[in-house]
């Protein structure tokens, strides 16, 4: 399918600013003032003294800037990915259909080629642009030029192996997006290994709290981001799948419905 490049830039853009307007909102009104109020309540535990058993919040682990930042490349991620999926569904619905309707036994010679091409590219232009019609237009255009069976066969090929590369670079951003989540979770690592070591005199003088702190910051983001990154490579490599298997199928269709039935006279 030919791509509006211009169209699906914006969509990308405003997905997110989207994405980062709703993640900062939940944080600000919601994952923040709990985690803040469970800090302060546990600060003042420690400072009184007797036993004291720290408990995990999954609004701790969560309130720092670096998780946040992952999380909306997450939903930014998510939202490109559904897009595409989107695109390869609707490049799946033309595989359901016949746009030929040949009959078994049927030969096509080359001199019928340009009569079995005109229906295809009577097409609305948004179905011409799906890569099933493509492939069998280019099919047939060659076999009408060339009167060659095996060159019609390489021209969906050639169709197919260049729409396999125009997917695969389309998915860039997403693999710097999963490269980026991990990134950030280690900048959150450094800078709470960086905060620990700037209070460890207090941790000399007995106030380890701030250490404690600035320790579980450097955890807590490494954590989440991996996290994160999981399940972005998750669905990147699920929709990869999808798209390699629409570029199998086009072929299939294209042989099965096609090429067996070109025929040149000797």
């Amino acid at each position: 399918m030919k791509r509006n490049g211009s169209a699906e830039f914006l969509y990308q853009l405003f997905a997110l600013i989207i994405a980062a307007i709703l993640v900062h909102g939940v944080y600000v009104t919601v994952i923040r003032p709990q985690a803040n109020a469970l800090v302060q309540q546990q600060l003042e535990q420690q400072a009184e003294g007797g036993v004291y058993v720290q408990q995990r919040s999954l609004f701790v682990v969560l309130k720092d800037y670096e998780q946040e930042a992952c999380f909306i490349l997450l939903f930014w991620a998510l939202a490109i990915m559904g897009y595409k999926a989107r695109e390869i569904l609707l490049e799946r619905k033309s595989l359901q259909g016949s746009l030929l309707n040949l009959r078994d036994g049927t030969s096509i010679l080359p001199e019928d080629a340009r009569d079995l091409s005109r229906p295809l590219q009577a097409l609305p232009e948004s179905q011409q642009s799906l890569l099933l019609p493509r492939s069998l237009i280019k099919a047939l255009q060659r076999f009408d030029s060339s009167k060659s069976v095996t060159d019609a066969a390489n021209a969906v090929r050639e169709t197919c192996a260049t729409e396999s590369d125009r997917l695969d670079s389309e998915l860039a951003m997403v693999r710097y997006i999963a490269w980026a989540i991990p990134s950030i979770g280690f900048i959150g690592t450094v800078r709470g290994i960086g905060e620990a070591l700037g209070q460890a005199h207090k941790a000399v003088e007995g106030d380890i709290a701030g250490v404690t702190v600035s320790l579980g910051v450097a955890f807590n983001s490494t954590f989440i981001a991996l996290v994160i990154s999981i399940v972005v490579m998750f669905f990147s490599h699920q929709l990869q799948l999808m798209q390699e298997r629409l570029v199998l199928d086009t072929e299939n269709y294209c042989d099965r419905n096609l090429l067996r039935f070109l025929t040149v006279r000797d």
